[in-house]
Formats: structure tokens, C-alpha cells, sequence
């Protein structure tokens, strides 16, 4: 029984994932909107790799996020004209960018962790927004757009056609949930946990604990760039924004929206928080200071988001 109820809310999720394009309209959302909530879903969960399951605090995911969105425009605009090859070119740099902040970040710990990385992710917003000749600078990379993919037996229209491109992202989506589920649910993953619990005792166990912090925020920040690859590829455009500070706090909260420490919780913040933000900005320009009020009673009332509280409900 307890495996049931386990398998239960993956159905669910991915039964409202795979129909999504086509009740979107129904409930006055349209297709592009459905993959703006996939694509930040995947950026928020890469967040909470290292926030919920490893407990270190990252306030510059959007570095990641955004070197992954830039790999893959420029890919496309100055390199070849590829979308598969846009989408390895910018988790590579946003992956080696990880790797090498991380080697130099991995000892400090709490708020002197979180503050450097913002610093981090502020150098790289500068210099998108400064190096105009290259990244188009505050007016954004222009020019360019997602490319069809000939699978040999058919040709995907990426650009055309949304709801193609929609399970394009939500294939390239469910791979990335496959391997980090696997990682999670393997020893590497339970040594994370065991450090998140209490990191004096895994290091007493002989754990090289500052190795683990390292390669899952290396992890993360993979997973983050993909996500920041297609998001470029959703809006055929990106610029210096999405490597704004204010970036990895809208991820922060969305994982906290939906509950930091289950793996589908932040995909189910990401869902609430683009969906309010797209319904409240048409409405207001104030739409920040109710999705705030928002975050404030879910934290008060429900600490473990909005994930811990269904279980609990449906526990009872």
C-alpha cells in the first residue's frame, strides 16, 4: 500500500504534464506558457539537488541558468545552426563555470556560501550586460531562433509548431527528472542526504564530505544550464535578466513554494509561481507584492510547501 501511494503522485504529475497543451486554453493559459512551467520546473529542481537534498543554500543559480541560456543562443547565432547542439554546447559552459566556482566556493558554508555566490553569478550578469558586441548586452541576443530536429524518420518543427517544441522540452524534461531521481536514489544520493541531516557526523564517518558538496552543485548547476538552454530555445531570445540575482530567488522560492525536501515539490512552485506571475502581471504591476504575501502565508502556515501539505491531508 505504501508503494502505491508513492507511485500515486508521479502518475498524476505526469498524466497533468503529457495532457497539458490541451486543457492549458481551457483554463485561459496558452501552450508556451505550459513550457515556461516545465522549463523553470527543471531549473527550480536542479536548485533544490543542492538546496533540499544536499542543505547548502545557492543564491546564484542563475549564472548557470543563464551561461546555459547564452551557450545556446550563441550556438545557434554565431556557431551552427543546431538545436540539439545548442542545448550540449550550453550545459557544457554552464557546467565547467559550476565546476570551477565550485572548486573555489566548496569550504564555506551558510550565509558566506549563499553571498558568494551571488557575487559570482553578479560578475557574469556584467559582463553579458557590459560585452554588447557579443552578447547584444542590455537589449538581449537577437537574430536568431530554434532549429527543426531531423530524427532521420521525421523532422520535429521546433519553431512552428508550440506544441511540438512543448514535448520536445517535456522529453529532455523527463530525462533529466530519470537521472537525477537515479542519482538521488543511489548511494551518492544518500550520502547527500546524510550530510544535509548532520555534517559533523558524516565527516566523522569518514565521508570527504567538501568532495560530495562539490560535485552536487556541479550536478545542479548541469541541470540548471539545461534549463537555461531551453529557455533561450522557448523565447527565441535572452538577455542579461536571466542571470540577475532576482533570477535564483524566484528559483528559491519556487522550491520552497512547493517543498524543498520532496523531488516533485519544486516543479509544483514553479507551476503556482509562473502561472500567478502570468495571471497577476496582466492585471497589476504590483504582482511581485502578492506573489511575496503569497510566499509569506505558505511559509508561515505550511513550512513544508505545498507538496508536504497535500501528503499530510491526504496522510490523514
Amino acid at each position: 500500500m505504501n508503494g502505491l501511494s508513492k507511485q500515486t503522485p508521479n502518475a498524476a504529475i505526469w498524466i497533468v504534464l503529457l495532457t497539458m497543451p490541451f486543457w492549458m486554453n481551457a483554463i485561459g493559459g496558452y501552450t508556451e506558457l505550459a513550457t515556461h512551467v516545465v522549463v523553470l520546473g527543471l531549473a527550480a529542481m536542479a536548485l533544490n539537488f543542492l538546496l533540499g537534498f544536499t542543505g547548502v543554500l545557492s543564491f546564484g543559480h542563475a549564472a548557470y541558468f543563464g551561461l546555459g541560456a547564452y551557450g545556446a543562443a550563441m550556438t545557434i547565432k554565431y556557431l551552427v545552426p543546431s538545436t540539439p547542439l545548442a542545448i550540449v554546447v550550453g550545459v557544457l559552459v554552464g557546467t565547467v563555470a559550476g565546476a570551477i566556482i565550485g572548486a573555489l566556493i566548496v569550504k564555506l558554508r551558510g550565509v558566506y556560501f549563499a553571498m558568494v555566490t551571488i557575487a559570482f553569478a553578479q560578475v557574469f550578469f556584467f559582463i553579458t550586460f557590459r560585452w554588447n558586441a557579443v552578447t547584444g548586452g542590455d537589449d538581449g541576443l537577437t537574430g536568431w531562433h530554434r532549429q527543426a530536429v531531423n530524427l532521420g524518420f521525421t523532422t520535429l518543427d521546433l519553431y512552428g509548431n508550440g506544441k511540438t517544441f512543448y514535448y520536445f522540452v517535456l522529453a529532455v524534461f523527463a530525462l533529466a527528472a530519470a537521472v537525477m531521481a537515479l542519482l538521488l536514489r543511489s548511494p551518492f544520493g544518500r550520502t547527500l542526504i546524510a550530510i544535509r541531516e548532520n555534517e559533523r557526523r558524516a565527516r566523522f564517518l569518514g565521508i570527504p564530505v567538501e568532495r560530495h558538496i562539490w560535485l552536487s552543485f556541479v550536478i545542479s548547476c548541469a541541470f540548471a544550464s539545461l534549463a537555461g538552454a531551453l529557455y533561450a530555445l522557448l523565447n527565441n531570445f535572452i538577455d542579461p535578466r536571466a542571470l540577475y540575482w532576482t533570477q535564483s530567488g524566484n528559483f528559491v522560492i519556487m522550491a520552497v513554494l512547493g517543498g524543498m525536501r520532496s523531488f516533485w515539490g519544486p516543479l509544483i512552485g514553479a507551476a503556482i509561481f509562473v502561472v500567478l506571475q502570468d495571471y497577476l502581471s496582466s492585471h497589476t504591476e504590483n504582482w511581485m507584492s502578492f506573489i511575496g504575501l503569497f510566499f509569506v502565508l505558505i511559509v508561515l502556515f505550511f513550512p513544508r510547501g505545498i507538496l508536504g501539505m497535500l501528503r499530510r491531508k491526504v496522510a490523514s
